[in-house]
């Protein structure tokens, strides 16, 4: 038995002899969420098209997630544990639109469609489900988990972008003991992806594939903090390894400013991003995007870890209204790093879009923003937005050598450009109160090689049901 594992079971057992105590019961709370999430993806034609790619993606379906969160035990140390079940239905994703990928003789197939996980055929299954436990122990401010985690933090960003969320495994410690100051510290061995009930180990873009080749990791390790300087101005540090693959510093500020009638957000980032172990010279732990680091021979698209990534984000809110822009660079030879298993993730990063990251070897990326909250006008619960991105200067193949390319470089400087709007409503009273309703559409167009534009839209229709 995994230590992870035998230090859960006896957390539970410590917590079941205490479950009848004050604080365990009386502070527990348990809610129903219900998604129905639809989702339509029109990949378009042009020269790149592989033979058989799906022009388009397509799927529906219902999430059922039903989340439990007990109070602590009295006594010094109290004690107290977490449940997550979710279980995904399908209702549409039948004509070979699922976009998942079928096994074969020489890979093991995709880890699911866009939506569900999927067979050895690459059909989508009719359900999904999983059920999480999370153990915890608590000290003044300092709390311990162990079990199902759901990290939301610089270097690791758990995802919910589709019909059921992203969950990991292992152990995290968060302490507000020192005034003003938030440490959290933690390792995460395993992740479930949005569209799987399996736990996998964990990867980077160029290692994630489902082939002989593909490599993993079961330790990501990170730490970090957040200081609170004045009420208005918050400084952030946090490192996170993932074994063999890579190691990553972020700096973060975040600044509210008031200015007239409205608020000035500052949000600046920056990430340092390095090969960690095998990732330096193993070509089966290098990552994708890579256009400077490979001898000669090599693949010349993938290498070792090496990126910094600077961004700024400035919204001003007023009446209503928000305004903003950005501007982002990602520099060195290969693109950003994250946690990425191959079947959705997401990124701190402030380019992290409905469909792409903008976040490649080169790519300078600015973005405007603008959203609006209708209760201003009368209609409370009514919001809409839209963000445009526009990168440029990344690096594509283009190889240096007339017969044996030893490295490539930035051949033709290409370009990507997304546009999403969300319009969502909240129904803030009545018989349906909490119902919610979101359409997000998004267009992408890019010449980067291999890659083709695409349109999408989601329709997702929430509601939250209190039980305790």
């Amino acid at each position: 038995m995994k230590k992870s594992t035998l230090a859960l079971a006896v957390a539970l057992g410590a917590i079941a002899q205490q479950a009848g105590a004050a604080g365990f019961i009386e502070d527990s709370k348990a809610t129903l969420g219900l998604r129905n999430f639809y989702i339509n993806t029109d990949n378009r034609d042009d020269a790149t098209k592989a033979a058989g790619a799906q022009s388009k993606q397509e799927e529906w379906g219902q999430a059922f997630d039903l989340r439990f969160t007990s109070g602590y035990t009295q006594g010094t140390v109290g004690f107290g544990i977490d449940a997550i079940g979710l279980l995904g239905v399908r209702l549409d994703s039948g004509g070979g639109t699922n976009g998942a990928s079928a096994k074969t003789a020489t890979n093991y197939g995709s880890y699911g469609g866009t939506v569900f996980p999927s067979k050895s055929n690459g059909e989508a299954v009719d359900n999904y489900s999983s059920l999480g436990l999370t153990a915890k122990a608590k000290i003044s401010q300092t709390e311990l988990k162990l079990g199902t985690l759901q990290p939301k933090l610089p270097v690791i960003v758990t995802n919910d972008g589709r019909l059921l969320p992203q969950t990991f495994q292992g152990g995290q410690i968060t302490s507000g003991d020192i005034k003003d100051l938030t440490l959290v510290a933690g390792q995460i061995e395993k992740a479930k992806g949005r569209n799987s009930s399996n736990n996998e180990n964990l990867s980077i873009a160029g290692a994630n594939g489902r082939t002989a080749s593909g490599r993993d990791s079961n330790k990501f390790y990170y730490a970090g903090g957040d200081y609170k300087i004045t009420k208005d101005l918050t400084a952030q540090y946090y490192y996170g390894n993932l074994d063999q693959f890579y190691k990553q510093h972020f700096l973060g500020l975040l600044h509210n400013w008031a200015i007239g009638p409205g608020v000035l957000k500052t949000d600046l980032r920056y990430f340092n991003s390095r090969a960690d172990g095998a990732n330096n010279n193993d070509a089966n732990y290098y990552t994708s995007g890579d256009y400077g680091t490979n001898a000669a021979g090599a693949n010349i698209t993938k290498g070792k870890v090496d990126n910094n990534l600077y961004s700024g984000l400035f919204l001003y809110s007023v009446a209503g209204h928000t305004f903003g822009g950005g501007y982002q660079v990602s520099n060195g030879d290969s693109d950003f790093p994250w946690l990425n298993q191959g079947d959705g993730s997401s990124a701190y990063i402030t380019t992290d879009s409905q469909i792409s990251k903008f976040a490649r070897a080169g790519e300078r990326t600015w973005q405007a923003r603008y959203a609006y909250d209708f209760a201003k006008v009368g209609v409370p619960g009514l919001t809409a937005g839209v963000v445009y991105l526009r990168g440029d200067n990344i690096d594509t193949r283009g190889a240096i050598g007339a017969t044996t390319p030893q490295r490539t470089i930035n051949s033709n400087g290409a370009n990507e450009w997304e546009r999403d709007i969300t319009v969502a409503y909240v129904v803030p009273e009545g018989t349906f109160k909490n119902v919610g309703v979101a359409w997000k559409n998004a267009v992408w167009r890019n010449d980067i090689a291999g890659q083709r534009n695409q349109d999408e839209n989601r329709v997702i229709v929430s509601y939250s049901l209190p039980l305790l």
